[in-house]
């Protein structure tokens, strides 16, 4: 793989973008009765969700550059993205809660948002000994999410997604090793936490 195309998967697909693409994905393909908002309903939900998880969490980031906390927003030092991690974390914690308080959305909505919280708060405390690749962990949540709806929506109308969502992880996961951003392990192990985590714990709750 070319480095200019490792580069654009690694910014198209970067972590704070992953529950931007996630959502859209589940309002406006998934089948409306599913889902019975409006679509301002689901314009004004994905827009909260792209400002509290991407604009909130992007602006924090840089915030800290200013300050001489971290180097850049690639932070390829261990060390400095515990900060960075935990204020995500915080962020995604509070719009999974706002999506629990509005009574007209379903469960699931802030159920995959806590779940993509708690993949943050687990990258934070592996990245405190090791860094795990954050890409990974979120291209491996995202699908582990996606397995889950094949289970929850009509027969065949998840595969294709599922198909092109497993191709678009391995070429994410190839940029990560192109780039040299991570070794074979941290990209690996990040897939692997990250799937599993969405997996198992779709499988518990539905």
């Amino acid at each position: 793989m070319s480095r200019s195309l490792a580069k654009v998967l690694s910014v198209v697909f970067h972590p704070l973008l992953m529950p931007t693409h996630l959502f859209a994905f589940i309002l406006y393909y998934l089948p409306a009765p599913m889902f019975p908002l409006p679509l301002q309903v689901r314009w004004a939900v994905l827009v909260m969700i792209f400002f509290t998880t991407f604009i909130i969490p992007a602006l924090g980031a840089y915030a800290m550059i200013r300050a001489g906390q971290v180097d850049s927003f690639e932070m390829e030092r261990r060390e400095q993205r515990s900060l960075p991690l935990l204020f995500t974390g915080l962020c995604y914690t509070t719009t999974a809660y706002l999506l629990y308080r509005e009574p007209a959305l379903d469960q699931l909505f802030y159920f995959i948002m806590g779940v993509i919280a708690v993949s943050v708060f687990l990258t934070f405390l592996i990245s405190l000994f090791w860094k795990v690749s954050a890409h990974s962990v979120g291209v491996g949540g995202s699908l582990g999410i996606l397995f889950m709806l094949h289970r929850l929506v009509p027969d065949g109308l998840m595969l294709l997604p599922l198909l092109f969502a497993i191709l678009l992880t391995g070429a994410v996961l190839s940029a990560r090793l192109a780039l040299h951003a991570h070794t074979p392990a941290q990209v690996y192990a990040g897939f692997g936490s990250g799937f599993l985590l969405a997996l198992v714990a779709g499988a518990i709750a539905f």
